[in-house]
């Protein structure tokens, strides 16, 4: 019986590195084998900033993964994120020489690979290129051309830009923790594919996922993706905030965000008070939870804003049915749909990864795990393309009688080459002719 194949997802976030190792059952649901995790002080925003210390956090995380999988991890599937990724659309044309032949995948594959010559500003490469829709001979609108015929293939395609040194720092930490980089996802597109059914693709739909560090939007339309942004701003800036705002400690203000933090002040009365402990030799100090709630709220209405303005210049505000779908760790916070609902004037949900997972994955179903989870469904997904399909019956058929055709004219060519030169015959008349002619010639000299 033929093993599994089993996936490893590394999500490199601002506040946790995060390793997954998953592998699909008979169902096609993912079954979790085992997880490991670490903080992660050498990424700031999405990027890394020190090397060493994120080195020493893979290795952790992996190190409790690999006790808890009993898999050793060799290659990872990792995920990038941070400010510096730009978006872009792009039309590629491809005219082919023969119009009988019919479109196969390596047409395709030719205009993804000609994307990914384009000339970017400097400092800057592509990471990905997604197909969005073709055109055949003028004829749009077509998902997928494989099978037909025609000379002009052309493709819209959504361009996912990032630094070369924001790139090359995920690498280098990856290879110097023992490990090979399978390949890099763009960390919404893989939340996406953790978190969003295929209806709510179709119908329109904006993934945000409120990370440490950044906030990733992706806005899909006709199950194809329509604008991708990373927004600089995430759940630590809101903590930074509550330090602020109330003289306390980081650790302290992490605490009350999680278990006490609220995005709609309007829902908390005046006299909730939270006491935390004062220090070295202190009072307590008492914290109004409204209060709390009114920093939160400022600072959470500031990322929603500008999402709604990425949804804005995306041009497809009007068309997005199924509204807005919120996940990652800041997803976790009270009465965020609220907010969502009340800037935006879109329906919210918050989205779990649960949808792809099997039962006995409990551990990895809060928000805060769907770029995990999505990785490595990303790496399913890149397998299953790296191995040819089946032949169906038809192409077998047409496959044979190519070849006999091919074989046939062969055997022509062969014949004709080998037969014999047959030279013609004159009769006396001819040679009467040609007698006299030369008798005449010669007479003349």
């Amino acid at each position: 019986m033929q093993q599994p194949d089993i996936v490893v997802g590394l999500d490199i976030g601002t506040t946790k590195i995060a390793v997954l190792v998953g592998k699909k059952n008979e169902h096609g649901k993912l079954e979790l084998l085992g997880m490991g995790k670490a903080p992660s002080p050498g990424v700031t925003r999405g990027v890394v900033t020190h090397i060493t210390p994120t080195v020493e956090a893979i290795k952790k995380a992996v190190e409790e993964a690999e006790e808890r999988s009993g898999y050793k991890i060799k290659a990872v599937n990792v995920g990038i994120a941070g400010q510096h990724i730009r978006s872009l659309q792009h039309r590629g044309i491809k005219t082919r020489d023969i119009y009988e032949d019919e479109i196969t995948q390596d047409d395709i594959e030719a205009l993804v690979a000609d994307m990914y010559k384009l000339v970017m500003m400097p400092g800057e490469e592509i990471i990905d290129v997604i197909p969005q829709d073709y055109t055949v001979d003028n004829e749009q609108g077509i998902t997928n051309p494989i099978g037909m015929s025609g000379v002009r293939l052309e493709a819209n395609f959504h361009i996912i830009t990032a630094q070369v040194a924001a790139a090359k720092n995920i690498t280098k930490c990856v290879e110097r923790a023992g490990l090979q980089v399978t390949d890099i996802t763009l960390e919404p597109l893989a939340s996406s594919d953790a978190v969003l059914s295929d209806e709510e693709k179709e119908a329109g739909v904006v993934l945000v996922d409120i990370g440490g560090g950044t906030t990733d939007v992706a806005i899909f339309q006709d199950n194809i993706i329509r604008h991708t942004a990373v927004i600089p701003f995430g759940g630590n800036i809101i903590s930074e905030d509550i330090k602020g705002g109330c003289s306390i400690i980081k650790k302290q203000a992490e605490l009350l965000k999680i278990k006490f933090g609220s995005a709609l002040a309007s829902e908390n009365q005046e006299n909730e008070i939270v006491a935390i402990p004062g220090l070295r030799g202190r009072e307590p100090k008492e914290i109004s939870l409204k209060n709390l709630a009114s920093i939160i709220e400022a600072r959470m209405e500031e990322i929603i804003e500008q999402v709604y303005y990425e949804i804005k210049i995306s041009g497809f505000e009007k068309k997005l049915i199924a509204g807005i779908v919120v996940t990652g760790g800041g997803a976790q916070l009270k009465h965020i749909t609220q907010l969502f609902e009340y800037v935006t004037g879109m329906t919210t949900r918050i989205g779990f990864p649960t949808e792809h997972l099997a039962s006995g994955a409990e551990e990895v179903t809060s928000p805060m795990y769907a770029t995990g989870v999505g990785l490595i469904l990303k790496g399913y997904e890149k397998l299953s393309r790296s191995r040819q399909p089946e032949p169906t019956p038809y192409e077998i058929e047409m496959e044979e009688k190519a070849q006999e055709e091919e074989q046939t004219s062969e055997e022509e060519v062969s014949a004709s080459e080998t037969r014999p030169v047959i030279k013609k015959r004159t009769n006396l008349f001819d040679t009467l002719i040609s007698k006299t002619t030369k008798f005449f010639n010669d007479d003349e000299i």
